[in-house]
């Protein structure tokens, strides 16, 4: 293998891309603008959900609980007939509906234990499972009040909880939400540019014009490798340190160059896999239908959505074999819980492993890709 033919090979791969501004804007777009959208949007806690009251007790309890239905949880409650609960469930309007029965207050102070209806809107289903507990603890806290003012209701239980969160003291959403966008800016980007070069090449006829010089398959396809993963490192980089620790906010714990160190074996295992998916389809469309599928199976079942516990097991073992649940652990270890070499070590050595297992099959099929265009 010649250096220098790989270094000139992806001096071309740059130079093509600095051609193309749509490429670069999306580039950008996609490791800022994108960034911050997805990490100030999405979000899992409660916030100003719309809840609806049917009292029908109209006592100083009822009234004290729907005062403490407070923003920013909650908006500011609306009292509707027991004949409207059905349509504002079905039309959307109320996520939550809280129904107090008659004699409510009398029942709690005779020590009946009477029961309020809570009506959820289940189709948000993360908002609907926090918001149902509060609500559950703002009526437990005002019924206990109203049996002994003053009292709080930790103080009935037999055993008091005290919670220190970790690494994300505030439960901030947008501390989990803007650097798993980064993680998965960089798989998609990953596999788009080294399969879209490779097959608008091909579209091109360049292709042609490298089987005529002394090149190799692996020269061609190290340099992609090697200039887009470039590309996509100095963009993420740039990503955590402006957008997610400046604009953002967010604290970024651990080793920046360790962090480096993953993410260009991440690298190298997912350009060999674009590389692989544009030598699989004869044209930038087929291949956008084919990396639609992969990508989502990368985003969704890699832990950076769900965790990886509450999948089955099955699936789990399959997604071992995805870097991307690879690098999703290593970038959590790093970038949230501050990890040195000597706790992520085993996982570099798996993602260097899957890396050099899909750049082989990669390299294979693109020699005999090249003797049939030959």
């Amino acid at each position: 293998m010649n250096l220098k033919n790989v270094r000139e090979l992806g001096l071309k791969e740059l130079f093509s891309l600095r051609s193309d501004p749509v490429l670069m804007l999306l580039i950008v777009y996609i490791f800022s603008i994108a960034v911050y959208s997805v990490a100030n949007g999405v979000d899992y806690d409660v916030d100003n959900a719309a809840v609806a009251v049917v009292d029908e007790d109209q006592s100083a309890l009822s009234r004290n609980i729907t005062a403490a239905l407070l923003p920013p949880q909650f908006k500011t409650p609306q009292e509707i007939a027991a004949s409207d609960i059905e349509a504002g469930l079905d039309q959307g309007d109320y996520l939550f509906i809280v129904s107090f029965p008659p004699r409510f207050e009398k029942d709690v102070l005779a020590g009946h234990q009477p029961e309020v209806q809570v009506l959820v809107d289940a189709t948000a289903i993360a908002q609907a499972g926090n918001g149902a507990n509060y609500i559950e603890q703002i009526i437990q806290r005002e019924a206990i009040n109203a049996l002994s003012p003053g009292t709080q209701l930790d103080d009935l239980l037999p055993v008091k909880t005290r919670i220190r969160k970790l690494f994300n003291p505030n439960s901030s959403s947008v501390w989990f939400n803007s650097l798993m966008q980064v993680i998965n800016s960089i798989t998609i980007l990953g596999v788009i540019l080294t399969g879209a070069a490779l097959i608008r090449e091909r579209e091109h006829g360049t292709v042609e014009h490298l089987l005529v010089m002394p090149v190799t398959p692996a020269e061609i396809m190290l340099a992609k490798i090697w200039a887009n993963s470039l590309v996509i490192l100095v963009a993420s980089v740039l990503s955590l340190q402006l957008v997610v620790n400046w604009w953002l906010d967010v604290p970024v714990q651990g080793s920046l160059l360790l962090y480096i160190f993953a993410c260009v074996l991440y690298l190298f295992s997912v350009t060999s896999l674009g590389i692989m998916l544009g030598i699989l389809t004869n044209s930038m469309a087929q291949f956008a239908l084919l990396l639609i599928p992969i990508v989502i199976i990368m985003y969704l079942l890699s832990g950076g959505t769900t965790p990886q516990e509450s999948m089955p097991v099955f699936l789990q073992r399959i997604m071992m074999f995805s870097p991307s649940t690879h690098f999703v652990t290593l970038a959590q270890n790093i970038l949230y819980r501050g990890a040195g070499l000597q706790n992520v070590w085993q996982e570099l050595v798996i993602l260097a492993g899957i890396g050099a297992v899909f750049y082989s099959i990669a390299l294979a099929k693109f020699r005999k890709a090249i003797v049939t265009m030959g």
